[in-house]
């Protein structure tokens, strides 16, 4: 049975246990009780010891947001998640480490204790599309869009472009990171058949030495740390993305630089590839109920605190992320709409008085605070612009 684990400080193995499909829409409130079950019997538990308080209280304000892999960008979002929004017994976030940006899909749908969830704007789409779990739409929304994560496709000495990869074995690491969706999506569109194998990203490039796999594709923010420590190897290269009308719902364009990877591109050399949208996804529980009040709560204290986030010795990803910002074929949650309409007239008043504390207008998406604002609507509208250019000029 698969179980993700906590992280290792964190020990709480009543998040670990798996529900029904039902579990996460009806549940009771007194789901934050220990769970009895019968292998336990007779044992000690916090209640019968007379530690009923104890188990309220740590209970009372605790959410569960589920990260990734230990190796991955997502968890340490969540890791940082819960230290910028920790407030003692007022709010306890946790972050749970799971298998990748699929599996958090399938645990805030149904593990008990998961509530916000970390994990990729078409990931959301492609889970709808083939599992088709009842309602999604409405079952799941989205707190904010997060940073970018950039797709690299790392391949041997003699594959020169995408379309060299037909025919080849081409590692997409552990089942159910972001990649194992992004990559089959990327190659379908593109008419490119590849044999995909699922091996753990290290082993994947011993393989490659070998020839046993042609390239590896890994979705994860620039600079990815399997890349930004790996030494030069002669021909060994990142493949080029172009970004065209074939992704323009879920996706970005974004770019490789020396900057970024000094030991695999070189001097001058830029790497298109796609940037794929992180989301921050939150269950919608039932209005009124004891897990929709934590879920309120830690938007309220993630949309107030945003702000530190962005300085150091947070993720420098924190400050591309724009509040406002809206993700394709997902619902803003209810909750996190009506504090960005706060949080915007906060910055405005903040920006034009000199005040701090106010997430800053560019978070919001919002370019001036003094009277010339510029929402999420018209940034989508300099960005077709950009769109409608590349392809007019080819680059």
């Amino acid at each position: 049975m698969r179980m993700p684990y906590l992280m290792a400080a964190i020990s709480l193995p009543l998040l670990m246990l798996p529900f029904s499909s039902q579990a996460q829409t009806a549940l009771p409130e007194s789901d934050t009780q220990p769970i009895v079950v019968a292998q336990n019997a007779g044992r000690p538990s916090a209640v019968s010891e007379g530690e009923s308080d104890n188990v309220s209280r740590i209970n009372a304000w605790t959410v569960g947001v589920v990260g990734g892999l230990l190796e991955g960008s997502f968890l340490r979002f969540a890791a940082e998640l819960g230290k910028a929004l920790d407030d003692g017994e007022n709010l306890r976030v946790l972050p749970i480490v799971s298998y990748g940006a699929v599996d958090n899909v399938n645990d805030l749908l149904y593990l008990k204790g998961v509530d916000i969830a970390i994990t990729n704007a078409d990931v959301f789409s492609e889970f709808r599309k083939t599992k088709k779990p009842s309602n999604i739409e409405k079952r799941i929304n989205y707190i904010s869009s997060m940073y970018v994560s950039e797709v690299h496709v790392y391949a041997r000495p003699e594959i020169k472009t995408l379309q060299d990869l037909e025919g080849k074995t081409v590692s997409l690491g552990k089942k159910g990171a972001g990649q194992t969706i992004t990559g089959p999506i990327i190659f379908e569109r593109l008419g490119i058949g590849v044999n995909f194998t699922f091996i753990e990203a290290e082993a994947s490039l011993e393989k490659m030495k070998t020839g046993e796999i042609a390239a590896i594709i890994q979705n994860g923010g620039k600079p990815n740390p399997l890349f930004a420590k790996l030494k030069a190897e002669p021909g060994y290269h990142f493949l080029s993305v172009p970004y065209d009308e074939k992704f323009f719902d879920y996706y970005v364009p974004s770019t490789f630089s020396k900057d970024d990877y000094p030991g695999i591109v070189g001097p001058g050399e830029t790497i298109e590839t796609l940037g794929v949208p992180a989301v921050l996804a939150v269950y919608n529980w039932p209005k009124g109920s004891d897990r929709f009040r934590k879920v309120e709560r830690f938007v309220q204290y993630y949309f107030d605190r945003f702000e530190n986030l962005r300085k150091p010795p947070y993720h420098p990803k924190w400050k591309e992320i724009n509040l406002a910002a809206k993700v394709p074929g997902w619902s803003r949650y209810f909750v996190a709409e009506e504090m960005l309409g706060k949080s915007v007239s906060k910055a405005q008043q903040s920006d034009a008085t000199g005040g701090i504390g106010a997430p800053t207008a560019s978070a919001l998406g919002v370019a001036d605070g003094r009277g010339g604002s510029r929402q999420a609507a018209e940034q989508d509208k300099v960005f077709q612009e950009f769109l409608e250019w590349k392809k007019k000029y080819g680059r």
